[in-house]
């Protein structure tokens, strides 16, 4: 039998292995990711894209200040409900997370006011984060770990086939308008109700009997662990770098790339792409960002078997230099064929180091306190996400922002520097390179006679503003944790197993 065969067998009888409860919340997983990510991928596009029929019409800092506050309500509360999950049972906090995100669904779709919005993003957010250490809880009492990888990478994998269906989902309810997006996916989640009744709940392994008082000292008295604390800090450096995949670069996709000649070469179909009549058709920033997610589906059970025997740090360290490269290859330059490139080396990356987090999280965590500990892995997602949304609001407001630099430019360049804002909005068309809601028909000819198109538009913001800078911060802050991540495997190797 040759090794390739051999090696086959071998994942095949890890996957074996996983039981019932396993494949039932993964399942549950993969409904939550599809609603969520329905949402998720068009949001910043709702919250702030100055052009969106039917948006928000926000600012990015504005835009930040919700994601901030998103980060908050959804990473740390699992604080709390990891011990409550292992001391109650994880079913009931499953149930519980349930209500509140169909509670927030709703609320989004009805509120349109920033703080009544930001409210339902934070009740959404809540429900997320107490979700979960339910199924994560659930998975580590379900798994071995000789088969950890494999099954974090089965987990992940249906994730992303949630994650790479929502764009479409979205799209579909779009046609209905915004509110159908948010409602759609509030019905999406509510079909986890029903998989409750699938499975038979794991015995959790926390003191049944204490009371809810003492599992909030538990789980803060255990969190003070050095070596714990270290790994979440450091994680927050990667975690801040990722998300900007997700919370800036459909901004900067939708103001600054040119996806054209990738459609025309491809031949690509109308229902993943945007058109505009002042430009050639381009790919709609959700099937870009996509990317992501398909590339995920088809390949992290084989990527994370294959590193299956590599110290779980190790991989993570790999996977955060891979993914800041990725986030700057996508954003130095308007090319649509870079900025996919960029997002796949970006996924690679990610593919080696966010489920091993959760893996690594898994494996060191003492017996019975499974929940607790992935109640403690979503701390660095906070942090990151928290801190990250401020400093990308106000960056991109600044630096990214075409509607923002076009009116600079125009201050600069065509005496408007003592029109009002909303004045000088109304005298963008082209050179915004967008149908802003509050554009009056006054053409671009009325103010420059060369007429210039909309992407000799584009290139002359891009070479006066260079936008494409504002994402080395963010990639100098992943590479940055990734050093401290080689140092942190060092020093963890002398207590640690070595299969750990």
């Amino acid at each position: 039998m040759s090794s390739t065969t051999a090696q086959k067998i071998a994942l095949t009888k890890q996957l074996a292995s996983l039981n019932h409860p396993f494949w039932m919340v993964n399942i549950m997983e993969m409904f939550e990711r599809l609603a969520y990510y329905g949402v998720r991928v068009v949001i910043p596009i709702y919250i702030a894209q100055a052009d969106e029929i039917g948006g928000l019409h926000f600012s990015h800092i504005q835009k930040g200040d919700i994601f901030f506050w998103w980060a908050i309500f959804q990473s740390f509360p699992p604080l709390v409900t990891g011990g409550f999950a292992d001391r109650y049972g994880y079913k009931k906090t499953i149930t519980a997370s349930i209500f509140l995100k169909v509670i927030g669904y709703i609320m989004m779709a009805t509120m349109t006011t920033y703080w009544l919005f930001l409210a339902g993003c934070c009740v959404l957010a809540l429900g997320t984060g107490t979700f979960k250490p339910g199924v994560q809880g659930t998975m580590c009492q379900s798994m071995t770990k000789e088969n950890s990888s494999v099954g974090w990478g089965t987990f992940y994998m249906l994730v992303n086939i949630g994650g790479f269906l929502g764009p479409p989902i979205a799209g579909f309810f779009l046609n209905w308008g915004w509110d159908t997006v948010f409602l759609g996916c509030a019905g999406i989640v509510s079909l986890n109700f029903l998989m409750l009744f699938t499975y038979k709940d794991p015995k959790a392994g926390g003191d049944q009997t204490a009371s809810m008082f003492d599992t909030l000292v538990m789980t803060i008295r255990n969190f003070f662990n050095v070596k714990l604390i270290v790994f979440v800090l450091i994680m927050s450096g990667f975690w801040l770098m990722f998300n900007q995949l997700f919370d800036l670069l459909p901004n900067f996709i939708v103001d600054w790339v040119d996806s054209s000649s990738v459609v025309k070469s491809l031949g690509l179909p109308d229902w993943i792409l945007q058109k505009n009549s002042m430009r050639a058709p381009q790919i709609s920033q959700e099937w870009m960002i996509n990317l992501n997610a398909g590339l995920i589906v088809v390949s992290v059970v084989f990527v994370s078997w294959l590193v299956s025997k590599m110290r779980r740090v190790t991989s993570i360290f790999l996977g955060i230099v891979l993914g800041s490269i990725g986030l700057i290859v996508a954003g130095f330059t308007t090319a649509g064929i870079m900025c996919l490139m960029g997002i796949l080396m970006f996924s690679v990356g990610e593919m080696l180091s966010s489920p091993k987090m959760n893996e690594y999280l898994g494996v060191i965590a003492p017996k019975g306190k499974k929940g607790l500990y992935m109640g403690y892995a979503n701390i660095p997602v906070g942090i990151g996400w928290a801190i990250g949304s401020l400093v990308a609001g106000d960056v991109y407001e600044t630096q990214g922002d075409k509607a923002n630099l076009a009116l600079d430019y125009l201050s600069k360049n065509y005496d408007l520097v003592d029109v009002a804002r909303t004045g000088a909005v109304n005298k963008l068309v082209e050179i915004s390179g967008t149908n802003y809601h509050r554009v009056t028909n006054l053409q671009w000819n009325e103010i420059d006679p060369t007429r210039l198109s909309y992407q000799e538009v584009t290139n002359i913001l891009w070479d006066q503003y260079d936008p494409y800078t504002l994402w080395y911060r963010f990639a100098a802050i992943g590479l940055v944790s990734a050093v401290l991540m080689l140092f942190y495997a060092k020093w963890v190797k002398k207590v640690e197993e070595a299969d750990v």
